[in-house]
């Protein structure tokens, strides 16, 4: 697949918020106390390990204290749009990391204050060059299936268009973070890029799939269900979900076709009304420093999106490592953005009615 350019938002909803730590006192306790407080807002799975293995560390190291936001990606950009004040850090998925940065919602970031900025991976730097932020974490899409209820191997994307999968595979809706990138996998199938003609191929191209199609998926805990059930058979999938998708079995494999993938990063950016900015900046220093991205892929399954961190295949398993990380292409998540309300509207026409 050609490699494609990162940034872009899809539409979400609300979540709660969080008021910035200290005031304007000019005693020195005072200014050191708010120095040492930092309100980080991030992503709600595995909050306690994300505590334990994330935070923590950081606040021992820099001698902090950490108030958490917690919730999905796309309530918290919601929330800091309607309030961009009380938020010190936000971590978020490149597709709203890109909006946010649209909108100039976020510092323009001091690359001389983030040394480990060197480290990153070339997706990764081709991203916060973009200016969505700092990526602190990479996943991808691939294929998931049944091996022993389809009969044979799943190898490549074109295979899912095959007829013997007649109303066995279930797809990522649109709105979801696979969704555009599901939309890039179906112009691939017509030999098409996807930014040259607004995604007219994709849509043709899922026309055909449709009578493959038993249902689309908003989330992975439905798509496991739905295995389990014996409703499906085959389906495209972000890599974080598999190991929930296979649970016990031992006949579920996931497969990364040969011919590529693309990756969605989740970034790390300060809001500009960030009230503690320095310790912000030590933050995200931190958040892609070797030890935290390491301590990350394994506790959180997240892949590194640092050059220096090294896993073996055991501890790599199905994350956006290595040879996967290498034919992941990159999405567009501008263009994706300016599409989107009208990717949305053909696509409830085409596939759910």
């Amino acid at each position: 697949m050609k490699k494609r350019f990162a940034a872009g938002t899809l539409v979400l909803a609300s979540v709660f918020a969080l008021a910035a730590c200290g005031g304007g006192s000019t005693d020195s306790s005072s200014d050191k106390k708010e120095s040492k407080d930092l309100v980080v807002s991030t992503f709600g799975l595995s909050e306690d390990i994300v505590k334990s293995d994330v935070m923590a560390p950081f606040e021992k190291e820099f001698d902090a204290k950490i108030t958490l936001d917690i919730g999905n990606s796309g309530d918290r950009f919601t929330k800091l749009v309607s309030n961009p004040t009380g938020i010190d850090v936000i971590e978020l998925a490149q597709a709203n990391s890109a909006d946010g940065a649209s909108q100039e919602m976020f510092e323009k970031l001091d690359e001389s204050k983030i040394p480990n900025i060197a480290d990153l991976t070339d997706g990764a730097k081709e991203v916060f060059d973009s200016g969505a932020g700092v990526p602190i974490a990479v996943n991808s899409v691939g294929i998931v299936y049944d091996k022993e209820k389809v009969g044979k191997e799943i190898t490549d994307w074109s295979d899912l268009w095959d007829a013997s999968l007649k109303g066995k595979i279930s797809i990522p809706e649109i709105t979801t973070t696979a969704g555009p990138l599901m939309m890039y996998i179906a112009s691939d199938y017509k030999d098409q890029d996807i930014t040259k003609d607004d995604g007219e191929a994709a849509f043709k191209a899922l026309e055909e799939l449709k009578p493959n199609i038993v249902k689309t998926y908003a989330k992975s805990s439905d798509l496991a269900n739905m295995f389990q059930a014996g409703e499906i058979e085959a389906a495209v999938v972000m890599d974080f979900a598999y190991d929930v998708i296979k649970g016990d079995s031992d006949t579920i494999e996931y497969v990364v076709p040969e011919s590529g993938t693309y990756a969605n990063y989740n970034t790390i950016n300060i809001p500009k009304e960030a009230a503690n900015k320095e310790l912000a900046y030590e933050f995200v220093n931190y958040r892609i420093s070797a030890d935290s991205q390491k301590t990350k892929a394994l506790s959180l399954n997240e892949a590194p999106t640092v050059s220096t961190v090294e896993l073996t295949d055991e501890e790599a398993g199905n994350m956006t490592y290595g040879a996967i990380a290498d034919r992941a292409a990159t999405v567009d998540f501008d263009f994706v953005n300016g599409q989107l309300t009208d990717w949305i509207d053909q696509w409830n026409r085409l596939i759910n009615q």
